[in-house]
Parts: structure tokens; sequence; C-alpha cells
């Protein structure tokens, strides 16, 4: 498995595990291309609104991005992600995000407010394992689609009662809180799943890397974007 490198973070797995043949471990890697080699075998899902395993979040955090993130260099240091700026009411309960223009999703489709407010009520909506870290701000399936809006680049957020506004900008930073292309997600829709079954073996954000083939316990291949417009990582 090969991950061929770019100007992103170079991150990704490719686990490569006792069924691989004897010559694919000594066959010479490619000068554009870093293998590493890791057990992946705790992966449930790599949908970022249900991926809850280090491995899964570890692929994601090279595939998506999150409105909001968090400075490896200061630890809990907050910094703009896919939103540029960010605030909330004085009434402690309505947050505001104004979303980045110029960044496109690794479709080429570009990032807009809507594909933002969308994947947090996806992640509402789906309610798998990780959607509590949203939920808890009183979202339901039910109320979702009042208390995440969007109006031009803004996307805005109610919470259920006032609570301490890093709590609520840190839980952003969560995997779960990674923005999908919505466009793309929701044409690969299959039964109402909300394009659950396509991003457990695609990737739809707006990173520094493509997923190219996932294969189960097995190992994946990530690529890095070219195309002008994505958001790299830090």
């Amino acid at each position: 498995m090969f991950l061929k490198p770019g100007f992103g973070r170079a991150a990704a797995l490719a686990a490569l595990l006792s069924g691989v043949a004897p010559v694919a471990l000594f066959a010479e890697t490619p000068a554009d291309t870093l293998v590493v080699a890791d057990a992946i075998d705790d992966i449930v899902s790599i949908d970022p609104h249900e991926a809850f395993e280090f491995s899964g979040v570890d692929l994601n955090n090279n595939t998506y991005d999150s409105m909001i993130e968090l400075d490896p260099a200061k630890p809990g240091e907050l910094v703009p992600g896919l939103a540029e700026s960010w605030s909330v009411d004085d009434d402690g309960m309505t947050y505001h995000f104004k979303i980045k223009s110029g960044i496109t999703f690794s479709s080429g489709n570009p990032l807009t407010a809507e594909d933002a407010a969308g994947s947090l009520r996806r992640v509402v909506k789906m309610n798998k394992t990780p959607a509590f870290i949203i939920t808890q701000f009183g979202l339901t399936a039910e109320n979702v689609d009042e208390m995440i809006t969007f109006d031009g680049d803004m996307v805005t957020l109610k919470t259920d009662k006032a609570y301490a506004p890093s709590f609520v900008y840190n839980c952003l930073t969560a995997g779960v809180a990674n923005i999908v292309d919505m466009k793309t997600v929701m044409a690969n829709e299959v039964d109402g799943d909300m394009g659950n079954a396509w991003l457990k073996a695609n990737s739809a954000g707006t990173g520094a890397y493509i997923l190219k083939s996932f294969k189960p316990n097995e190992g994946y291949v990530l690529e890095a974007r070219r195309a002008i417009g994505a958001a790299m990582r830090r």
C-alpha cells in the first residue's frame, strides 16, 4: 500500500499484515511514495461522522478539516480551520462561524456554509457513536435544522442553554465535526443512509489527502492533493 507525499502533513497508514505476499514486502518503493506499516484493525468506519477509533480518526485527520482546530504547536490553543472567525452572542447560546472562501473539496466542489451546516446536521441525524459530542448541546434529529442554520458565508449554531464557549469550541475540533462535501455525499445516499455506506470506502473532504483505496483490516492508500484551494493541515 502506498502514500504519495505532497505539501501537506505527510501522515497516513498503509498496513501490511500477514496476508500480504512476501514479494510486496521487499518490492522497491517508488521515489514519490511513503509506506507505513501499522495495525489498523481497530477501524470500524472511516465515515468521519461515525469514526471513533484511533486509526480511523488518524486517517480522517489527513482527508478532512473542521471549522475550528487545535494548534499542534500550542496545546489547547484554538486556531482557524475552515472558519476564519467565530463568536458567541450575549445570550451565550448562539454561535456564529464565518466560513473561509476559496477552499475546495477533493471533488472540486467549493466549500460553502451550507456544507458546514449540513455536515453538523448529518452528525445529529445519523446519531452514530461519536454524535454525543455534538448532541449534548440539546441538538436532536427533530430540531437540528432549526438549531444549525446558514446564511451566505455564515453558519449559526444554537445550543439549548449557555455553556462555556471554550467547551463548545473544543468539541467542534473533534473528528465528528469534520466538514464533508454534502453534494457528493448525498449524491451517493442509499436507502436514506445519508451516504454512510459510500463514505466507508471513500473520502469527501478538504484535507491535504484523498483516499484512493481502503481495504478493512488490510491497508489504505492516500494521495496528496494538487488542487489549488485545498485546505492544508498545519
